[in-house]
């Protein structure tokens, strides 16, 4: 599959890892609208990169209706979400821990519920973004690891509402599988940590290997997207040193 002349819709597009994906995108000829909040940072990436841009807020269900309806994508890339809000596990309070459930949870049930019941065309796909959080938990982040978890169920759940309506949707999850620095997400998440070990943030990030910065995590989902053999899988891990890997088949 090439990328050439496809519209693509990134939510969460104008900085950190949504960034990284959106300049990917733009190298490969893609077509490329990018929703985000603040009109400061649209400006930026437009003028910078000559996408198109939208401001909203992704947790706005009409928004997310609105917006698939007259952009039409391709492909849709759901990357958008809070950072979260780091504390102790005895220390958390209710807020900071449901924080990404109201804001990425919530995001995600409206613009896959968007895609469907519009819905996108037949061969779209839509990209949900999780974490490797989702995978191993997150004791300083709150909710935020069950929340990932469930953008991950949400997108298999999709699965199977298109299949079951014959709609020719194809919805995956994208894992990243370590903590980016410069991100906002994974700054808070290495600071935390690294305070808590006694090391400084760039010695707990090596821990995980090779840097994957946010234009090398946008080659690797438009690897996703483009090469065949990760057609048919469902949940793919991103990282520095493995690149991209299966790790979960095509939900049923």
């Amino acid at each position: 599959m090439s990328l050439k002349d496809k519209n693509v819709v990134v939510t969460g597009g104008s900085r950190g890892l949504g960034l990284g994906l959106v300049e990917a995108l733009v190298a490969h000829d893609a077509h490329v609208t990018v929703v985000a909040r603040s009109a400061d940072a649209l400006g930026a990436v437009r003028t910078r990169l000559g996408v198109a841009t939208i401001p909203a807020d992704v947790t706005d269900e009409a928004a997310a209706h609105c917006i698939l309806a007259e952009v039409r994508p391709d492909i849709l890339v759901l990357n958008a979400g809070t950072p979260p809000r780091m504390a102790r596990f005895d220390q958390t309070s209710w807020a900071d821990f449901t924080a990404p459930w109201e804001t990425d949870v919530k995001a995600g049930l409206y613009w896959l519920q968007a895609a469907l019941n519009l819905p996108l065309r037949p061969g779209s796909r839509v990209l949900v973004g999780s974490s490797g959080a989702a995978v191993n938990g997150s004791q300083m982040s709150g909710g935020y690891g069950g929340a990932k978890r469930m953008l991950w169920f949400m997108a298999k759940y999709a699965n199977g509402i298109s299949k079951q309506k014959e709609l020719g949707i194809r919805f995956q999850a994208i894992v990243p599988r370590q903590m980016v620095l410069g991100t906002g997400i994974g700054d808070a998440a290495a600071n935390a940590y690294a305070h808590d070990a006694g090391i400084k943030p760039e010695d707990f990030v090596a821990r995980f290997g090779a840097p994957m910065p946010p234009r090398e995590f946008g080659e690797r989902v438009v690897s996703v997207l483009v090469d065949p053999q990760y057609a048919e899988g469902f949940a793919f891990g991103l990282n520095g040193d493995a690149g991209v890997t299966i790790i979960e088949g095509m939900a049923a």
